[in-house]
């Protein structure tokens, strides 16, 4: 069993439930009677024309209620094993049960500098760095933008974040775009690099995150996405996300409830564009906002609510970990993210991003994504099952070596010590040493691996034509935006 999100066993003695299947099923039902009784506003007319011809009734334009008969079919027809692939057509994410996959988030504000600790506005460059370090940390499954480069016009800002993704690793991408114009150059990239339309449909190495406004509120350009996405066949993560006490209710069953209702209307609307089509669903529980210091809490205890309402519709989940409140890599910001990252693993988020996310989302760092990898290797380590076999027992062994023996010297002990678990970040070595190595804390040695890493680690690059095909894209939308 090499690694937990990997092993069909994973978890069968630790998981864990925040709350029980009939809770679950009570959140479920206050999700339907909020899509029949207050209805769903939906900022798109082919949306609600959709919803309208399927039964739906309309009032005031665009506010929608939709009957739990539709939520029941759409159910009954999205696909319940979604898996994503590398760039060579290998299945690298099975999304499915208590599967954990790990990456980074997207498009922060700010970027603490590996190189001089300073918190600084990011750059393409930025993207592209730590694109490469995510192909070579051995624990982060997919990547993310990481940061908003703040040096190229953010209207295509997505684009040329495609480029660099694509041209930096292997490893599946799940993408961010602005508007459905940057999301169809991403997927024509996209296709350049899988071969074809349906070479990407067959073997989907990327995804979107889309962000709807809130449970009860749809934007015209979330919607849009959905449906491009769901025509084209290719997984879609959509995900109302609202505030706790500001655009939900504050208590966490009220604010699951009411986002809820609005995943069930992206599940709809993607099943009727395209009965089958894979879809995500969100696996966080709406942040509460902090009333101190009314600023939301990426770091609050009050998860596993979502992710449970996934388990029971039989539907991936989109879920965050390795994050952190704190502005700077420090004590704060290690043990939030151990804190989260465990907790993910045990409620069970297949998707797990935002590793490496610090100041509640709005500043990346590549040190802390470093710490969160050796954190992720920890939890797989910890729940791996214990292998209990004659061979491991060592019975003989133990009356071989006798009471006062030691096992040092053994042939048991020669077989089996690589397989501890072994830091490779963790400081380990006795005091004096860790004194002669110059008294590193852990940001510091992360940092210093993140330089290392960069220095040493070439991805696989793309081939010489299809770089060109990626190009060509990025200059047409700047050709588009100067012509606007």
């Amino acid at each position: 069993m090499k690694r937990i999100r990997h092993n069909d066993m994973v978890l069968d003695t630790a998981r864990f439930a925040r709350l029980d299947e009939n809770e679950c099923i009570k959140i479920h039902h206050a999700s339907l009677e909020l899509l029949e009784r207050v209805g769903v506003r939906l900022h798109l007319q082919e949306a609600v024309d959709m919803l309208i011809k399927a039964g739906a009734q309309v009032t005031d334009d665009n506010l929608v209620r939709v009957p739990h008969a539709l939520v029941e079919k759409a159910l009954e027809t999205a696909l319940k094993y979604v898996v994503l692939y590398d760039r060579h057509g290998n299945a690298a994410m099975p999304l499915e049960g208590y599967r954990c996959y790990y990456g980074p988030g997207s498009d922060t504000l700010n970027i603490i500098d590996h190189r001089t600790g300073e918190r600084r506005k990011p750059l393409l460059q930025d993207v592209e760095e730590g694109t490469r370090l995510c192909d070579a940390l051995p624990h982060i499954d997919f990547v993310m933008s990481m940061v908003l480069p703040m040096d190229i016009d953010p209207s295509i800002a997505d684009t040329y974040q495609m480029e660099a993704m694509l041209s930096n690793t292997t490893k599946p991408i799940i993408m961010v775009s602005y508007e459905l114009q940057g999301l169809v150059d991403a997927v024509e990239m996209a296709e350049a690099v899988a071969g074809g339309t349906e070479a990407l449909q067959r073997n989907p190495f990327v995804t979107c995150y889309i962000n709807a406004v809130s449970g009860l509120v749809h934007n015209k350009e979330a919607l849009q996405k959905l449906l491009y996405l769901s025509e084209k066949g290719l997984p879609s993560l959509y995900i109302p996300s609202s505030t706790s006490g500001i655009t939900s209710p504050m208590t966490p069953a009220g604010a699951a409830a009411l986002d809820n209702a609005g995943v069930l209307v992206g599940l709809v609307l993607s099943q009727l564009k395209r009965a089958g089509a894979p879809f995500v669903m969100p696996g966080m529980q709406p942040s509460p906002m902090d009333m101190r210091t009314m600023v939301p809490a990426y770091v609050d205890p009050e998860r596993g609510i979502l992710q449970g309402l996934a388990h029971l519709y039989g539907l991936p989940a989109f879920g965050l970990g390795g994050v952190s409140d704190a502005k700077v890599v420090d004590q704060q910001a290690a043990a939030e993210a151990a804190l989260t990252l465990l907790a993910e693993a045990l409620v069970g988020g297949n998707i797990v991003h935002d590793l490496g996310y610090l100041e509640s989302g709005l500043t990346f760092s590549f040190a802390q994504l470093v710490i969160c990898d050796e954190i992720v290797s920890w939890a797989e380590a910890f729940f791996k099952r214990v292998e209990v076999s004659d061979e491991t027992l060592a019975v003989d062994v133990i009356a071989q070596v006798g009471p006062e023996g030691q096992y040092l010297k053994t042939d048991h002990t020669r077989r089996h010590y690589r397989q501890a678990w072994y830091p490779q970040l963790f400081e380990r070595d006795n005091y004096e040493t860790w004194v002669k190595k110059g008294r590193k804390t852990l940001g510091e040695r992360a940092a210093e691996m993140v330089t290392d890493i960069l220095a040493t680690h070439h991805p696989e690059p793309l081939p010489d034509d299809v770089r060109k095909r990626l190009r060509k894209i990025v200059e047409r939308a700047e050709s588009r935006k100067e012509k606007a």
